[in-house]
């Protein structure tokens, strides 16, 4: 069959083969985006399933590979079994095939276009390289989009470069499937090995090297997980790795069949991995940080951390409602197109929300707000107006909060200003700071409801046995309303984890509640206090670097006692 005749039902089908990378979702290539987004099927194992979901569209159609007991892979093919798990849309209809090559091609019959997403780069999957000759003999299109392959990645990622400026030789060894004409090839090079070996087998994959030339003392780095916030790097050498790995507790493990990167040789920056282990020396790196705040608040903030080496859980303790009246917003937004204010000021991105929300249901958009002044009280509602298409005229310039915002506030002025009225949408809970400093400014204010906030419903159980039970590095605390109801939903932090508040008033209710500040932001910013907590991690590591310490995150630490409010 012609590679450009295809069969019928196949037309239009098409297959991309996609390298995911080594496990970091941040390494997928835009290109790999791209395909995800148009996907209608994803074929994938469950790992790698989990750095490109969040990249596809609603709906897309998922396969994984089975990896639980009795999985092995399907007779005569040697390739992993298959099994449809995400029923919605364009699963339906899809053949009961659980060898792959042949449900990739059955999946992109009817125009359906299929990713096969693989771990690190599709040229150096032999599962791939047999599916696509399945392809082009059946004259399915596909294509391939390449991935950082993890022996390339991973290295990079634990401070491990494989070529220095003498451009030592590099060879790639896969332990698994080595013939001994291989050992004997790189054991008599004096180049950079890169060795892809599981856990339990590094020590044998040392062995095969120093049986085959290499030096006891030859330097070797070995890397678990590499490339996500589970990463961990040893430093040892051919003859010592055995002994290291098994002093670090590592082995003998349940876990000793998980993959591992080891890199060999004298060149290999083992001696200068202190200074080039870029990665794991972030200041937060491994820690898992609790943010108790609404999802839709959490996720620049859930960001923010990731970008320090944390791993974020994001715990909503206060969930937004309507208030219970709408009569009086309705009211507001119609004097708002009336022409009844002069201002309309934002104290948070939910106020921001919740006029949007009645501005849509009115059929209304941003040109509503022509010739109101629009004030913010902060960076992060300033962001929220102009993602609905609002300039603010006033944010500001020191302190983000009522009393910052009240600093740069004009005093009401008869002559320059027409009309005396500010329209001021909050939540229900929200203080008087800011009434009471328009009012003395000679304003009045039309202080209005515009949501409410409730206590969220409790974190499913394994979470609160790890708030409670120390699983947690720290939490961050951004009102006094996410102390009481974080304890209210969850309990107490457990004396080890780390409490980081955003002002003076959130860290006196965290107090009044048993616990004792570790942190506090500069200003009121959650931008803010995430650096102030990774400016806390940089310190502490360094501490522990100075004393020759293990480099340990707060939970790995676990005094008895509970911890409580402080006294000095």
């Amino acid at each position: 069959m012609s590679p450009t005749t295809l069969p019928a039902g196949l037309e239009h089908g098409h297959v991309t083969f996609l390298g995911a990378g080594p496990g970091d979702p941040g390494l997928l290539t835009l290109r790999a985006v791209e395909a995800l987004a148009n996907a209608d099927v994803l074929v994938a194992e469950h790992e790698v399933l989990d750095v490109v979901r969040q990249h596809a569209r609603q709906g897309v159609a998922e396969v994984h590979t089975d990896t639980g007991p009795g999985s092995d892979p399907v007779p005569g093919t040697g390739t992993p079994q298959l099994a449809v798990v995400d029923g919605a849309s364009t699963t339906a209809g899809l053949p009961a095939v659980r060898d792959a090559a042949h449900l990739v091609m059955e999946a992109s019959r009817g125009g359906r276009r299929v990713v096969r997403a693989v771990s690190g780069d599709p040229g150096l999957d032999a599962y791939a390289a047999e599916e696509m000759l399945a392809c082009a003999a059946a004259g399915v299109p596909f294509e391939v989009v390449p991935g950082v392959a993890a022996a390339v990645g991973v290295p990079a990622y634990a401070g491990v470069p494989l070529r220095d400026a003498q451009g030592a030789d590099v060879r790639f060894v896969d332990a698994r499937t080595a013939s001994d004409r291989c050992w004997t090839e790189v054991g008599a090079s004096d180049g950079t090995v890169v060795v892809s070996t599981t856990l339990d087998s590094v020590g044998a994959a040392a062995g095969e090297l120093v049986s085959a030339g290499r030096k006891p003392d030859t330097p070797m780095t070995v890397t678990v997980a590499g490339t996500t916030t589970r990463q961990r790097t040893w430093t040892a050498t051919l003859g010592t790795i055995a002994q290291t790995l098994k002093q670090a507790k590592v082995l003998p493990s349940p876990e000793g069949g998980r993959p591992v990167i080891a890199v060999v040789g004298e060149r290999s920056a083992a001696a200068q991995r202190d200074q080039l282990s870029w990665f794991e020396s972030k200041p937060l790196f491994g820690w898992r940080v609790l943010v108790p705040r609404t999802k839709e608040q959490a996720a620049s903030l859930s960001d923010q951390l990731r970008s320090y080496g944390a791993v974020p859980h994001e715990v909503p303790t206060i969930a937004v409602e309507p208030p219970r009246t709408p009569q009086q917003m309705e009211r507001a937004v119609k004097g708002l197109v009336t022409g009844r204010y002069e201002w309309i000021a934002f104290t948070s991105v939910n106020a921001v929300k919740a006029v949007r929300e009645k501005f849509e249901e009115y059929g209304l958009d941003a040109r509503a707000f022509a010739g109101i002044k629009v004030a913010a009280v902060g960076e992060q509602t300033a962001k929220a107006l102009v993602a609905f298409g609002v300039k603010p005229d006033l944010v500001p310039s020191g302190e983000q909060s009522a009393a910052g915002l009240l600093e740069d506030w004009p005093p009401y002025d008869p002559v320059f200003d027409p009309i005396d009225r500010v329209f001021l949408p909050r939540a229900d809970i929200a203080t008087e700071t800011l009434v009471a400093g328009l009012i003395e400014l000679g304003w009045e204010v039309d202080d209005v409801t515009a949501y409410r906030t409730v206590r969220a419903s409790p974190p499913p159980a394994e979470t609160r046995e790890a708030i409670k039970g120390g699983g947690f590095d720290a939490v961050l605390f951004t009102s006094s309303s996410t102390v009481r109801n974080l304890v209210g939903i969850a309990g107490k932090p457990h004396n080890v984890t780390v409490i980081a508040c955003i002002g003076p008033a959130t860290a006196k209710t965290a107090e009044e509640h048993g616990l004792r500040v570790d942190v506090m932001a500069p200003e009121p910013s959650v931008h803010k206090l995430a650096e102030a907590l990774a400016e806390f991690g940089l310190r502490r590591r360094a501490a522990a670097v100075e004393a020759g310490d293990p480099v340990t995150r707060p939970s790995e630490r676990r005094p008895g006692a509970r911890r409580r409010r402080s006294t000095t």
